[in-house]
């Protein structure tokens, strides 16, 4: 991985090897990480927005993966590096794939058209897939693009942590009578992701409206030259706890 030796001298810089992780996480700006890469010929090796990125536990620099170390944005232009479980797999569903018929009596030929995420997800909502997953007809789409969260405070392990004003954006949001459903996207197959995508958006609508706020995580992928959309269910036993994450339901399905 490209960004090995960026993050090596960054750790060196900064001694964060030597922190003692079990009282804290190490806070780091992403003025630090400019300082430390600015030698660097290459984008990937000195900018902070790729080095930080790290959305599967494969996307991590071998530092953090040798030391079981993740990273979290706090606010802006500053991160965490904390230490534990950042990640959540995504378990392969090996039910029958459902066939579901189409709700609607008309053929969507925009949805035909590229392949992006964002489009298999509003052809699975336009279709009401999204809806009867979930188990409520009366969900609508209201949220999508990028927002930022208000302050709040959470646990990693025995640490606390506080993040304020970070950017989230979820690939799309549903309101129902008395739900919120964020969804996170993925046109390929993921074994894992990072707590953070599904964490950050949920205590924000939690914060922000008094619904139950419900995280999806959904797939397209093609089996057999079809198109097939699986989706997982996940919830959080305790509000203020990051590691609390757990699976509710998973299935697939085929639209015909």
């Amino acid at each position: 991985m490209a960004n090995n030796k960026s993050w090596t001298k960054i750790f060196n810089d900064y001694n964060i090897i030597q922190h003692d992780f079990s009282k804290s996480a190490f806070e780091l700006t992403a003025e630090q990480i400019k300082k430390s890469c600015k030698e660097f010929d290459k984008t990937s090796e000195r900018e902070v927005r790729i080095l930080c990125k790290q959305d599967t536990r494969e996307d991590r620099p071998k530092i953090f993966v040798d030391n079981n170390l993740f990273i979290l944005p706090k606010y802006n232009g500053v991160y965490y590096i904390a230490k534990g479980e950042g990640y959540v797999n995504i378990p392969d569903i090996g039910s029958p794939i459902k066939t579901y018929e189409k709700k609607l009596d008309f053929v969507l030929e925009s949805s035909f058209v590229g392949d992006s995420e964002m489009q298999h997800l509003d052809f699975a909502y336009a279709n009401s897939l999204i809806r009867t997953f979930i188990g409520d007809d009366s969900l609508v789409l209201t949220i999508r693009g990028r927002k930022y969260t208000p302050k709040f405070s959470f646990k990693v392990g025995d640490n606390m942590l506080e993040v304020d004003s970070v950017q989230t954006e979820v690939d799309a949001g549903f309101e129902g009578k008395d739900k919120i459903v964020l969804v996170e996207a993925k046109n390929k197959k993921a074994d894992n992701t990072i707590i953070r995508q599904l964490y950050y958006p949920y205590r924000q609508w939690k914060i922000n409206t008094n619904k139950n706020v419900i995280s999806v995580f959904f797939e397209k992928r093609i089996i057999n030259g079809e198109n097939i959309y699986y989706m997982w269910q996940f919830s959080f036993d305790k509000e203020e706890d990051y590691n609390s994450i757990h699976l509710v339901k998973s299935d697939r399905y085929r639209i015909v």
